[in-house]
C-alpha cells in the first residue's frame, strides 16, 4: 500500500522594504512578518502537521520565517536544509527539490518565494483538491500563507496534477 505523504508550502512572511540599499536576497522580515510566522507555526502544530524535514530558501527573509516558526515547535527541531536552488525557484525547480526528499520523510515543509511557490502549488493540485483552498490559493498566495497538499507514493513520484490541495491558510484568516 502506498504511503500518504504531506507537503507543506509556506511562503515567507512579510518582508521589509525599509532599506532600499539591501539586495533582494538580504531583505529581513517586516514587523507584520515577525508576528505572522509564529502564528502560522502554531497553526501547523495545532493541526498536527509538524514536518519531518524542512527545505528553506537561503534568503534572509525565508531563514527568519523558518527560525520564528520552528521556535514554536517541540524539540528536537526537524532537520533543515537551505538549498541554493530554492531562492526564487520556479515550479519546476521546486518540484526537483521535493522529488529528491528521502523516502523516510512523510511530511515535508518548503519555505520559499512567489511566484514560484504559488505556481508550484497550483500545478501540483489535481483531482480531489478542496475547491475553497484552490480558490484562496488562486486569488492570492499571500506572504506567510500555507498550502497543504497530500499524495500517495514516494517523493520521486510526485508530479504536477498528482496531489490533492487540502488547505490554504493565510495569517489574516487565523486571528
Amino acid at each position: 500500500m502506498a504511503k500518504i505523504r504531506q507537503l507543506l508550502l509556506l511562503r515567507h512572511a512579510k518582508s521589509s522594504w525599509d532599506d532600499t540599499a539591501l539586495a533582494d536576497f538580504d531583505r529581513p522580515l517586516a514587523p507584520r512578518g515577525r508576528k505572522a510566522a509564529p502564528r502560522m507555526a502554531e497553526e501547523i502544530l495545532k493541526r498536527g502537521w509538524l514536518p519531518d524535514l524542512a527545505l528553506v530558501s537561503p534568503s534572509v527573509r525565508t531563514r527568519e520565517t523558518w527560525q520564528l516558526a520552528s521556535a514554536r515547535w517541540p524539540v528536537p527541531q526537524p532537520p533543515v536544509a537551505f538549498p541554493d536552488d530554492l531562492y526564487l525557484a520556479t515550479a519546476r525547480e521546486l518540484l526537483a527539490e521535493v522529488q529528491s526528499a528521502s523516502d523516510a520523510v512523510m511530511t515535508l515543509l518548503v519555505v520559499a518565494h512567489n511566484p514560484g511557490l504559488e505556481d508550484f502549488a497550483l500545478q501540483l493540485a489535481g483531482s480531489g483538491s478542496d475547491d475553497n483552498a484552490l480558490k484562496l490559493l488562486a486569488d492570492k498566495f499571500s506572504t506567510g500563507a500555507l498550502a497543504r497538499l497530500q499524495f500517495e507514493g514516494a517523493w520521486n513520484e510526485l508530479n504536477f496534477g498528482s496531489a490533492r490541495l487540502t488547505h490554504c491558510l493565510r495569517p489574516k484568516d487565523l486571528n
